[in-house]
């Protein structure tokens, strides 16, 4: 046999040897740390029908290094806190403040007090912003006015025009003398070329990229992000949900992408909760303690809903909002409405969401009837009758695509934030969401559920099941990637 010949199939022996190791190691990982057994069985398949490319894709999308990294990072920096607070609300007392007939609600809040790291706080103002028209005047004026700090956290910083006003008021902010402090996530500031990072830097702003990596250490990290919507002014006043800094939210400038949402301004002990999240996130990406007067001021009682920050995120704080959604499903009595843009629920919260229905709960589900993301919407679409057999309702509301995150459950409870009903959301993303206990504000955000139900249809079983074959087949096989959409 020539020596080529041989060399030839040398190298196809040890292509094979390679192979074969990756998929034993991907295979034995998947099985040892994957907890999701429909995960580990999909990405077992992927690693050996494709050889070599399923193990490189597995290392690079499937496994969390993200939570080993933090937890090592943190392990030599004290966790960032307020003061303990003197607002702290006790479960026994959410009957006096929600009123006779809400006392189930005391073991929910009881349950998430075991959950979530932040004790639940009375005397918050709440404010519900509809869209960016509301929301993105509110927070140009709350930085206009700013003494001391500004804190912005938030996935997507566009270069458009209200991404550069926005980065011009922080820049005047700066020059008065504030300090400001803006955290941007690494995948979430690639959406506008060129980036917004080059007029902060102008600006005088200080800025970082959340897991900001080396090129290697990129790629494998970008299925984690920080998809946290956060800003705090003056340690005082909050703003949290689901917007990003872009033009598409203020649609009374006609965008050209326009999306809904609805965004929360806070005011009262739990704007610490906000404060917190950003300092632990600024501190694991730059090394920076924030502490202080400046950025953690006292903070007076300035109205009447009880209320707590969740963070949630593949570190330390995994699976904390996949638990308060369970015990806000297992709690409710009369209703639950939910708006989400994304909506691909794991077996256990379809499950949840059938009991509650089947106990005779009202349950209605809002989604977008056209989404951003053509897969993800296929896949959701796949999970729909396994809710709609057992009496929930689904709703698909109208264009513009609408991106509003919130819970409501009994006309007294409500949460609302950034977190998505999908497994990126709850298994993979930083996020975070904030609970309220309080009958005004739960009655104001139904009727901004029920406002978006109005205009929406209704979905039935007959027409998830008369779906063509080749809708079902787009529908299945975006399905099979359910677990990192």
């Amino acid at each position: 046999m020539a020596w080529w010949a041989e060399a030839a199939l040398a190298w196809e022996y040890g292509v094979l040897a390679v192979g074969l190791i990756l998929a034993i190691w991907a295979s034995g990982h998947a099985l040892a740390y994957k907890r999701d057994p429909r995960a580990a069985t999909l990405w077992i398949g992927l690693v050996w029908l494709l050889p070599v490319v399923g193990a490189l894709l597995y290392s690079i999308l499937g496994v969390n290094r993200i939570r080993r990294w933090a937890v090592s990072l943190r392990a030599d920096m004290q966790r960032v806190a307020a003061e303990e607070p003197t607002a702290r609300c006790r479960a026994e007392q959410l009957t006096e403040l929600l009123g006779d007939g809400r006392e189930h609600l005391e073991d929910l809040a009881r349950t998430v007090d075991r959950v979530a790291s932040r004790p639940l706080v009375r005397g918050n103002r709440v404010e519900p912003l509809i869209d960016g028209d509301e929301a993105f005047p509110f927070l140009l004026e709350a930085i206009r006015g700013a003494q001391r700090s500004i804190a912005v956290c938030t996935y997507i910083f566009d270069a458009d025009a209200v991404g550069l006003e926005l980065a011009r008021e922080l820049g005047e902010a700066v020059r008065r003398g504030v300090e400001v402090r803006v955290l941007i996530d690494a995948t979430g500031v690639r959406y506008s070329w060129p980036p917004i990072l080059g007029t902060l830097r102008r600006e005088g702003v200080r800025h970082a990229r959340f897991l900001r990596l080396f090129p290697i250490r990129r790629v494998l990290s970008m299925n984690l992000r920080n998809h946290r919507k956060i800003v705090v002014v003056d340690g005082r006043v909050g703003f949290t949900g689901g917007m990003n800094l872009r033009m598409g939210h203020w649609l009374g400038r006609r965008p050209r992408r326009p999306v809904r949402d609805v965004h929360f301004r806070l005011e009262g002990p739990v704007v610490a909760h906000l404060q917190e999240a950003f300092a632990e996130d600024w501190q694991f990406t730059t090394g920076e303690a924030l502490r202080g007067e400046t950025w953690f001021p006292a903070l007076p009682e300035r109205g009447p809903v009880a209320a707590r920050g969740i963070a949630d995120g593949p570190d330390e704080d995994l699976d904390q909002m996949r638990w308060v959604l369970l015990a806000a499903l297992s709690a409710a009595k009369e209703s639950v409405r939910i708006v989400t843009p994304y909506f691909l629920p794991e077996a256990a919260l379809i499950a949840a969401l059938n009991v509650a229905a089947m106990r005779g709960v009202r349950v209605d589900i809002v989604l977008p009837s056209r989404s951003n993301l053509p897969v993800v919407h296929g896949a959701s679409r796949a999970h729909w009758w396994q809710v709609l057999e057992h009496g929930c309702r689904i709703w698909l509301s109208p264009p513009p695509f609408d991106h509003t995150k919130l819970m409501v459950v009994d006309g007294a409870w409500a949460m609302f934030g950034s977190a998505n009903w999908d497994p990126r959301s709850l298994r993979l993303n930083f996020e975070f969401n904030v609970e309220s206990y309080d009958t005004a504000l739960a009655g104001r955000l139904e009727a901004v559920v029920e406002e978006k139900r109005a205009r929406a249809r209704e979905v039935t079983l007959a027409e998830v099941d008369g779906r063509s074959m080749g809708v079902r087949l787009w529908d299945g096989v975006a399905r099979l990637f359910t677990p990192f959409l």
